[in-house]
């Protein structure tokens, strides 16, 4: 029996105002920090395909976080705070997130 924990899954909608500046001063920091805790980007799309409902956002990300813990301690470290606060407050319009 594996005692390994569950991978966790993080869902991104966002509404990036420029993908450019967005990867210089987001998106690298923040894949370096995947690289180091054993994340990984697993889906990245400007252009997702609707099956059902409506996507108001204009870039998707699927991340597989090796579990729950590893996610949230990412999401809550004091790395990570400057970085997030940059995406909410100046490289996007509002997007969600949603880990499982």
């Amino acid at each position: 029996m594996s005692t390994a924990p569950t991978p966790a899954y993080a869902l991104v909608q966002l509404k990036v105002k420029n993908p450019e500046e967005d990867m210089q001063r987001y998106g690298k920091f923040v894949i370096a920090m995947f690289e180091q805790i054993g994340a990984q980007v697993v889906a990245l799309s400007p252009t997702p395909t609707v099956v059902e409902g409506s996507w108001s956002g204009n870039w998707t990300v699927v991340i597989r976080f090796p579990s729950m813990a590893v996610a949230e301690a990412w999401y809550n470290s004091p790395e990570y705070q400057p970085l997030k606060d940059l995406r909410i407050n100046e490289l996007t319009e509002g997007g969600s997130a949603g880990v499982r």
